[in-house]
């Protein structure tokens, strides 16, 4: 039987009651009806809609005061799908992936200015069963994944990054600063693929690419990584096209289009 949860927070409660009140309704709500249905008092139902509408997640018509909810949880709906369905999609090219290039193939994506594994297939000999791990999360700026993550920042963002999160040197290989880090982000974007040589952990390297939406996006990306004493530079160079193509492949299952 499952634990019961030790805290609940009211208000949250109470707005997730008006929020799946007002989604399932076909039209504008008045205030009153909304306190009816979810039985509270207006007053109260007034100051949680009242901060869906400043937050953005709801509207209120100038008109008729009715409100209603915003396309805001479209959106999360739209990424909070992309996340899970581009795992089941990606999974049968990773495993192919990890079979053709012999080494550990992962699929990431960015949360909250970190790179979060969604899966992972294990190299045949199981040597970086440690360090990646689904669930786990690990720097930006230093792996090849966050990287190409990195090509959806604008100088604003990638400012705020550095501030909030730094450039902490991980290895002696890791990027340390702003003006190496934007000069290699150029070098992905023009290459098409991003590359960490023993940047997050000595005596491993890996070749990532990325994977877009219809928007262009980067939504996530695949890996390949290995011991340096497999995956040097040139066997880089010779897997480096079956990395790319199996990234377009399921950037065009994921509905992007050049």
């Amino acid at each position: 039987m499952p634990r019961k949860l030790a805290k609940i927070n009211q208000s949250v409660e109470k707005t997730l009651q008006i929020i799946e009140i007002m989604a399932e309704s076909r039209q504008a709500l008045r205030l009153q009806d909304i306190a009816l249905k979810v039985d509270m008092p207006a007053s109260t139902v007034l100051r949680l809609v009242n901060t869906l509408v400043s937050s953005g997640y709801a509207n209120q018509d100038p008109i008729t005061l009715k409100y209603s909810l915003s396309l805001k949880f479209a959106l999360i709906g739209s990424l909070v799908s992309s996340q899970i369905n581009i795992r089941n999609i990606a999974h049968p090219y990773l495993i192919e992936l990890s079979e053709r290039c012999k080494e550990s193939v992962c699929l990431a994506i960015e949360q909250d200015m970190e790179v979060v594994y969604l899966d992972v297939i294990d190299s045949p000999d199981g040597m970086l069963k440690i360090t990646q791990r689904i669930g786990k999360v690990a720097p930006l700026h230093s792996t090849a994944v966050g990287k190409i993550m990195m090509l959806n920042y604008d100088s604003e963002q990638l400012n705020k990054f550095i501030e909030l999160k730094g450039l902490t040197a991980l290895t002696p290989n890791t990027i340390t600063n702003k003006e190496d880090l934007i000069k290699e982000l150029k070098k992905i974007k023009g290459q098409g693929y991003a590359l960490d040589d023993e940047e997050c952990e000595l005596g491993a390297r890996c070749i990532a690419v990325g994977i877009k939406d219809y928007s262009g996006k980067y939504i996530g990306g695949i890996s390949v990584s290995g011991p340096i004493t497999r995956m040097t530079m040139e066997y880089i160079d010779t897997i480096k096209h079956i990395v790319i193509n199996t990234g377009q492949t399921i950037s065009e299952l994921m509905a992007y289009k050049e």
